[in-house]
């Protein structure tokens, strides 16, 4: 009978961990940067770089070959409908481009970067 209640007791923990990773949701996408732009005060070179979202840490990340270049903290914002594709926003031009938010494709939710919030990570 404690056998029982044991391998009962294991299933239903393993089921409420698997629920909580269930709702986290980690949004990337592979992106070319045409020109330099800045993240929370790191300078990203332009290339091709992986952005991630996680959206129960608020943590947005560039990454190149797996290795981190900048991160920031991030909020999302509903969205009127569904983006049809990846969309990138950004302020200023040239050396002063900062990137402010981006939108998966197929995401009811603009994901918005508040510079400041993260500490900087890469070379500046």
């Amino acid at each position: 009978m404690k056998s029982i209640v044991n391998r009962l007791g294991v299933v239903l923990i393993i089921g409420a961990l698997t629920c909580v990773a269930a709702f986290a949701k980690v949004s990337k996408h592979r992106v070319t940067f045409e020109n330099d732009i800045k993240v929370n005060g790191t300078t990203v070179k332009k290339g091709s770089y992986d952005v991630k979202f996680d959206d129960e840490s608020g943590q947005f990340t560039i990454l190149k070959n797996g290795k981190v270049v900048a991160q920031a903290m991030a909020r999302t914002e509903q969205r009127a409908k569904k983006a049809d594709d990846f969309q990138l926003r950004s302020t200023g031009s040239g050396d002063e481009s900062q990137l402010v938010g981006v939108t998966f494709g197929g995401s009811d939710k603009d994901v918005v970067v508040t510079n400041g919030a993260a500490p900087n990570t890469g070379n500046n």
